[in-house]
């Protein structure tokens, strides 16, 4: 739901692999599979859901250089990016909590129509300032869709069918990468940016007729419905807003460079760091082994890839003079990848090898990322950002599946929902945080500028701001394969 919001995921956040593979290789699967009677109709709202939900995250990286002109908005280009993510991390606890008590049937309806509600506000925006604010409030309903999305799963469907509906998921991103970028370009060229934003909220309502009665039969109240529903916890809730409130902060600060801006960002941290560490699995950030490393992973690998993501189209666009269509095109063969990656670590034979699957994948994301600034040498052809990105979905693909199925596999059935909700916690904060930090290096070295006269010759070229972008995001992804090493619990033999 981002430039790939949702991935991140991809993102509703496409494992593929069944949590325990062992179990389900002597399960014999149910007739008809998740097509069958039982599951049809919840199979194919929840797979749409998700379809629509890529399809969003694939367009908004094509329309949003053009939007940020039009708006006057270059200089918050990162932050109409991270407002998503930040407020993300609200939805997501929220989600979990409501998920685990009370089924995850109200957490998605509520989330869908957030989404929906957040892309009217960004596609009628007058004003940069809405326009971010569309995007906050989209990026709540896509917390709150996110987790109740993995609850769904754990809960509805038998461990038999379950890498069979993750499979769809997977590869219900594949076609949207592959069109959305045209269909974005094509519609932004033609008709204004603004129907990219404004034409999903009329398709969501079809999804959701189909999937929520589903749900309500197969996943809805509590794991236990005779024992007494609990409480929300209210510390946890707290500390939630805590971390978008402080992500805000540092966001905040890292576009208003100003030596006034330490003390948001002071303050920003002081509330930002207590609510982490609360909310996160102990250990994390000390990398400690097993799921405390599998979330800390997660967030390295998501924002490494995304901060870096999220500036290829205005790059292209700006520096190469390159069409909005054909600069979301060069992302495009990176859905089939991404699905490839995510399959090939589904296989059998592969689950003895996860740890150097995963390293694996982390060295190819860093490899792509390092080379993506190559394009802004004039003898290097466009096309290498497209080859690059492909290799670094392949990687994430592997990466980001590796990491659901073992937050499953590690997560006893009553706190699925707070692991999942964890997980994404992780993924959304720190997609959140290095944007902000790529965005206040872009902005420091004159990229807020790029583009700004809708061409790249009367803006001037600034390589280095975007050259500042990409090369830390680089660094952070190969510190991703270290951890990928620390992945298997000391406790858990698997």
């Amino acid at each position: 739901m981002t430039a790939r919001d949702s991935r991140h995921p991809r993102d509703a956040d496409v494992a593929i692999a069944s949590a325990a593979p062992e179990a389900a290789s002597v399960r014999e699967e149910p007739v008809g599979g998740v097509l069958g009677k039982p599951y049809r109709a919840l199979s194919i709202g929840i797979v749409s859901v998700v379809f629509l939900i890529a399809f969003e995250a694939t367009a908004v990286g094509t329309a949003m250089p053009v939007a940020a002109r039009e708006l006057d908005g270059i200089p918050l280009y990162a932050f109409a990016f991270s407002a998503y993510f930040t407020t993300s991390l609200f939805g997501m606890v929220l989600s979990g909590q409501w998920a685990d008590r009370r089924g995850p049937l109200g957490a998605l309806a509520a989330g869908i129509g957030a989404f929906a509600a957040g892309l009217l506000l960004a596609g009628t925006a007058g004003a940069m300032w809405q326009f971010i604010l569309g995007r906050a409030v989209q990026g709540l309903g896509g917390g709150l869709v996110i987790v109740a999305l993995y609850v769904v799963v754990s809960r509805a469907y038998p461990e038999a069918l379950r890498p069979s509906i993750l499979a769809a998921f997977a590869a219900s991103w594949v076609i949207p990468s592959v069109i959305g970028p045209l269909i974005a370009g094509t519609v932004t060229e033609h008709a204004g940016w603004r129907w990219v934003f404004l034409g999903i909220p009329a398709l969501v309502a079809v999804p959701l007729a189909l999937a929520l009665p589903a749900i309500r039969r197969t996943a809805a109240g509590p794991v236990d419905p005779d024992a007494p529903v609990e409480a929300f916890d209210r510390r946890r809730i707290r500390l939630a807003l805590g971390i978008s409130l402080g992500a805000g902060l540092l966001q905040y600060a890292g576009q208003d460079l100003r030596w006034l801006s330490l003390l948001p960002a002071v303050l920003g941290a002081a509330v930002l760091v207590p609510a982490v560490l609360g909310l996160l699995p102990r250990g994390t950030y000390r990398a400690a082994r097993g799921l405390p490393s599998v979330v800390l992973l997660r967030g390295v690998a998501a924002g490494s890839f995304i901060a870096a993501e999220s500036f290829v189209p205005l790059m292209l666009v700006t520096e190469r003079g390159l069409s909005p269509t054909l600069a979301g095109l060069s992302l495009a063969s990176g859905g089939a990848t991404w699905a490839l990656g995510s399959y090939v670590q589904s296989r059998p034979r592969m689950e003895p090898h996860r740890e150097k699957l995963v390293v694996s994948g982390m060295v190819l994301v860093a490899a792509s990322i390092a080379t993506a600034p190559s394009v802004l040498i004039d003898a290097v052809p466009v096309w290498t950002i497209a080859v690059a990105w492909a290799f670094g979905c392949l990687g994430m693909g592997m990466v980001i599946a590796s990491t659901s199925v073992l937050l499953l596999r590690l997560s006893p059935p009553e706190d699925a929902g707070s692991n999942s909700a964890a997980l994404q916690i992780s993924d959304g904060l720190s997609n959140s945080l290095l944007l902000a930090g790529g965005g206040a290096a872009f902005a420091a070295l004159g990229g807020g500028m790029a583009g700004a006269d809708h061409t790249a010759e009367a803006a001037g070229s600034h390589p280095a701001a975007f050259t500042a972008v990409f090369l830390p995001m680089a660094g952070v992804a190969l510190a991703g394969a270290w951890l990928g090493t620390r992945l298997r619990s000391p406790h858990c033999v698997y």
